[in-house]
């Protein structure tokens, strides 16, 4: 029915007593979400919600005492290399940081202790994961999107909301939307989506939305041509705008960085990828 979380899934919240935490956490539980607790050094012990979550100290109590397997990360930039390096220690499955804006040092140390281990990353900078009418591990809205087979990758959280909704005004329904967030370094990316995605036997179709920067797109149009054997939809943002608005600062020997800027679109066509100019053009595309 999904990729990364489902109706099992036992969510545990770090930084739940913040302002951002607390408050999403409550609207995680709205949706029906499976929270089972939180974490907030020095207030462990105490209760939240009027006593519907308990707060922990560290990660390792919250997981002793309610088997937790999915952390949603609400803590402060500084703050959150150390959390999600807490909860890959105490072996949490999937570890998905709202917190963007990560020093790049932290975030390559948490990189490599990624490589060591059977955690996977989501973010940071992302909305979480969604599995609608199922789980809502992050910040999406309750009433984005119904159920059903299309699975939804994006780079960008309030593009993958406009997609959501696009799909429920058409009726399209949706699986499983993972926002992969746009920090410079991540944890999971295009491709290992598109690899579960194509293992869901519940996920028929696929979108992904891209933009400018970086090389995600591209490395996702070469494992589309060689391994996924579902229909994809892509939209990638704002890369004839960012090729407009850079041209004058490249000098002649910055020619190819600069087209390679526009190199996404053509790339994933070639891989036999069905291009969207607009977002409202995705449902139709879908139908195909």
């Amino acid at each position: 029915m999904s990729i990364l979380i489902n109706a099992d899934s036992r969510i545990m919240v770090q930084g739940i007593s913040g302002r951002r935490g607390r408050f999403h956490s409550l609207q995680m539980l709205k949706t029906g979400s499976q929270i089972v607790g939180g974490t907030s050094p020095g207030r462990g012990g105490e209760w939240c919600f009027e006593g519907r979550l308990p707060i922990f100290d560290t990660v390792r109590e919250c997981v002793e005492a309610t088997n937790a397997d999915v952390s949603v990360i609400f803590v402060p930039p500084h703050s959150t290399a150390d959390a999600i390096l807490e909860s890959i220690d105490n072996g949490i499955k999937t570890i998905i940081s709202i917190t963007g804006s990560i020093p790049l040092q932290d975030m390559m140390i948490v990189k490599s202790a990624l490589k060591n281990s059977d955690s996977i990353l989501v973010g940071p900078n992302s909305p979480g994961v969604l599995v609608p009418g199922i789980a809502n591990a992050g910040i999406f809205p309750s009433h984005i999107a119904r159920q059903g087979s299309i699975g939804v990758i994006s780079r960008s959280g309030t593009l993958c909301y406009e997609v959501l909704d696009t799909l429920k005004q058409a009726d399209i329904g949706v699986s499983t939307a993972v926002g992969i967030g746009d920090d410079p370094i991540t944890g999971i990316d295009f491709l290992s989506c598109l690899e579960l995605f194509d293992f869901d036997p519940h996920t028929d179709k696929i979108v992904i939305i891209g933009g400018p920067g970086g090389d995600n797109e591209l490395k996702a149009a070469s494992y589309i041509s060689e391994h996924v054997t579902k229909p994809v939809i892509a939209y990638i943002v704002g890369e004839r705008l960012a090729a407009s608005l850079l041209r004058p600062f490249f000098s002649k020997s910055g020619t190819r960085s600069l087209d390679s800027l526009g190199k996404k679109t053509s790339s994933l066509a070639e891989a036999g990828v069905l291009m969207a100019t607009e977002l409202a053009e995705i449902p139709s595309l879908l139908h195909r």
